[in-house]
């Protein structure tokens, strides 16, 4: 944690990231993380969920960049994410991690270059989209536990 942000997804603040190991029941599949679940959702070719089920989250990231994507990817990929996230953050504890970051600002700080779900993880510069999704659950956790 850097002030009252959380910068990256690594060490103690891994489990916000897509990489972490957490079961997502997904079209009657359980993928080993919201990493394989998002890439699988790239294709309409469900037949593909076999493989996606199977693949580590950085396996399943480099495969999704291969796969010939369904034609609206574009216009659905950012209310998969939220989907995703939704279906990870059933889980309790995680839930009560994600309540318990505060009012924290969620930065998925990289060095990888991913500006969209990302930020530089020296800037923070970037869209952040993935830290904004989060930090849009927690509050909505929040309205409904106060």
């Amino acid at each position: 944690m850097d002030g009252n942000r959380i910068t990256q997804f690594q060490g103690e603040y891994r489990w916000l990231s897509n990489f972490y190991q957490s079961q997502i029941e997904l079209r009657g599949v359980v993928f080993p993380s919201a990493e394989a679940a998002y890439q699988a959702s790239k294709v309409i070719n469900c037949a593909l969920d076999s493989v996606f089920c199977k693949l580590t989250p950085g396996q399943a990231k480099k495969v999704g960049q291969y796969v010939r994507m369904r034609e609206d990817w574009d216009e659905v990929k950012f209310e998969i994410m939220d989907m995703v996230l939704r279906i990870k953050f059933q889980d309790k504890d995680l839930r009560k991690r994600l309540l318990d970051t505060g009012d924290a600002e969620l930065y998925e700080g990289n060095s990888w270059g991913d500006k969209l779900w990302g930020v530089d993880w020296q800037t923070l510069e970037g869209e952040n989209r993935l830290g904004k999704l989060l930090m849009k659950l927690r509050d909505e956790y929040r309205s409904k536990v106060g």
